[in-house]
């Protein structure tokens, strides 16, 4: 759990229908079940003390009974791109990352589903990390918030796209990950769209069914960087227990019961995955569902070998697919001067700081 341990419950666990239960219990209305549910998922409360339509004494019960697992911004850097990684600061003092990503058409959140991993991809800094615990929807939905605040107070812009793409594997948090974007989605909550909302795993094929059997409404991405099976196994351990195979079949059932959009994230490696030959393997894996291909700069940690793909290679790559009638677009890394770009988190600070006064000069 993500609450400190004590007698305390946790007040995020409860729907609103329990709120409405225990409330009722304490000798209150129902509709004040509602008011802090509303408080809680809509208007974002961080504590009892914000709850402002409920009487001081009811305040002061609240908070004797039950605790917010809220999360907090530890501190912050920003890149020379206006990238900000952020360090959140979890209830039992352990720590994730997150980033803000502006560009001139959105303001993207890429947020953390897990405190460290444990799927030990080997060019990711994450996947040198123990895997500690999962985190809540509350502790999720914390971050997006954060960073639309963050947005909005730096650049006068509000959040417009969630990526889970931070530390973790979304899928082995399941219920937490689809517990949050619900509460992301609904009327009730923040109200995104779930068009807004990309889930990005390393690939489990029997949970990429489960996402197709309970008919998700976000985004699927799926980080791929190698079209065959020895390559990836090397990369990423991963894919011996999920092949290329199990997750074309994965994809194709789960594209045929949503419809919604795959995208195929491919890190392009000097000398490892940067031929020809390489992008063929990747055009035959990705002609098997609707998708669009993402080839991604690699951005290098200290502890592995693995370097970005000389400029050229990279060009010829992108080029062969979109002869080949695919979707396929090169995206450059953002914030990697301070170690927040993809692959890089890692909780390390940046010895880069830019003046949060020179944000928007």
């Amino acid at each position: 759990m993500g609450s400190i341990p004590g007698k305390k419950k946790n007040i995020r666990h409860l729907s609103q229908e329990d709120l409405i239960k225990e409330v009722v219990e304490l000798g209150q209305p129902s509709f004040r079940g509602k008011q802090i549910h509303e408080w809680l998922w809509k208007k974002s409360a961080l504590s009892f003390d914000q709850m402002s339509n409920l009487p001081k004494s009811f305040i002061e019960q609240l908070d004797a009974l039950f605790e917010i697992d809220s999360v907090s911004i530890s501190h912050y850097q920003v890149s020379k791109d206006r990238t900000i990684k952020n360090i959140f600061n979890l209830a039992d003092k352990n720590q994730v990352e997150g980033v803000l990503i502006p560009t001139t058409e959105r303001m993207t959140a890429c947020v953390s589903s897990q405190v460290g991993c444990s799927l030990t991809c080997k060019f990711c800094a994450t996947g040198y990390m123990d895997r500690k615990r999962n985190l809540e929807p509350g502790e999720i939905v914390d971050q997006v918030v954060l960073m639309h605040n963050q947005a909005m107070e730096l650049y006068k812009l509000p959040l417009t796209n969630i990526v889970f793409m931070g530390m973790g594997e979304p899928l082995l948090n399941y219920a937490n990950v689809l517990g949050a974007i619900k509460h992301l989605t609904s009327p009730d909550g923040l109200n995104y769209s779930y068009k807004r909302i990309t889930v990005s795993t390393a690939g489990i094929a029997k949970l990429i069914r489960k996402l197709a059997e309970d008919k998700v409404q976000f985004n699927l991405a799926l980080s791929l960087h190698a079209a065959n099976d020895k390559k990836r196994n090397e990369i990423m351990p991963i894919n011996e227990s999920n092949n290329l195979e199990a997750l074309k079949d994965a994809l194709v059932f789960f594209s045929n019961q949503t419809k919604n959009p795959i995208t195929l994230e491919y890190i392009v490696f000097d000398r490892f995955n940067d031929e020809i030959s390489d992008a063929e393997e990747l055009n035959q894996f990705a002609r098997n569902f609707p998708c669009k291909i993402n080839l991604i700069e690699y951005n290098p940690i200290s502890l592995a070998n693995y370097q970005n793909a000389k400029a050229n290679k990279i060009e010829a790559f992108e080029s062969y697919l979109q002869k080949k009638g695919l979707i396929a677009n090169i995206r450059r890394s953002r914030g990697k001067d301070i170690d927040a770009a993809c692959g890089q988190l890692a909780l390390k600070e940046s010895t880069v700081r830019i003046p949060v006064s020179e944000i928007n000069s």
